[in-house]
């Protein structure tokens, strides 16, 4: 099986998708900033480097043959440049030269035209970080890559429902607890379903409003 390479392993989703990825036996190279405890004592290979340095990147898919980036990255980096365009484009460029085939992008429900699923409060107070997001995505939509982004709902950080779900409907709003968007991100490694497809991630029983929701089928 060829090799996932996963962006942003250190904590949170990331952390949650390197652990099911070491279950389900999947060969993993994390990309690291800094050594991370949790992420060592998953037994997973550790390459060095920082996504907003194009040649990190270069350096640790070299002598590998990727077949799958992920990236949860996103925030401010030390130098207080948000990495949620930068980090990801850089990320984006470099599976393109490391002959990768398809690229997995979280980022966030409110990105792009699901913007429509967010009260205008939120998308107030993120509509910077949306828009780097968005950016992000377009990046890897005209990139060539074979491309999933998914726009994860409100993270909770309490232990998987089991009732995570994927959604093509932009408009549907909710939250989501990370470990089950760690779930279904792992689910479309390798899975031709999910190829060219943007898709909402929530929990069908936390959604905004009561509405009949269809769940994308993988």
């Amino acid at each position: 099986m060829s090799t996932v390479f996963l962006a942003g392993a250190s904590r949170g989703v990331g952390l949650e998708v390197a652990t099911r990825l070491v279950q389900r036996d999947i060969p993993t190279i994390a990309l690291l900033r800094q050594p991370q405890p949790a992420v060592t004592a998953l037994g997973i290979e550790t390459r060095s480097g920082d996504a907003m340095n194009p040649e990190d990147l270069t350096n640790a898919m070299a002598g590998k043959t990727i077949e799958t980036v992920i990236s949860t990255i996103g925030g401010m980096s030390p130098d207080q440049v948000r990495s949620d365009f930068v980090g990801n484009r850089n990320l984006i460029d470099a599976a393109v030269a490391a002959g990768a085939k398809h690229f997995i992008l979280i980022t966030s429900l409110g990105t792009g035209d699901s913007s429509i699923a967010l009260p205008e409060a939120a998308l107030q107070t993120l509509g910077a970080v949306l828009k780097e997001k968005d950016r992000a995505e377009q990046h890897l939509i005209a990139s060539g890559l074979t491309y999933t982004i998914i726009r994860p709902g409100g993270l909770k950080s309490e232990p998987a429902t089991g009732n995570g779900i994927l959604i093509s409907d932009p408009s549907v709003g909710g939250l989501i607890h990370r470990s089950d968007v760690a779930e279904l991100i792992v689910n479309c490694v390798q899975n031709p379903k999910s190829y060219h497809q943007t898709l909402g991630a929530v929990d069908r029983n936390m959604t905004y409003g009561d509405r009949d929701l269809t769940p994308f089928s993988l």
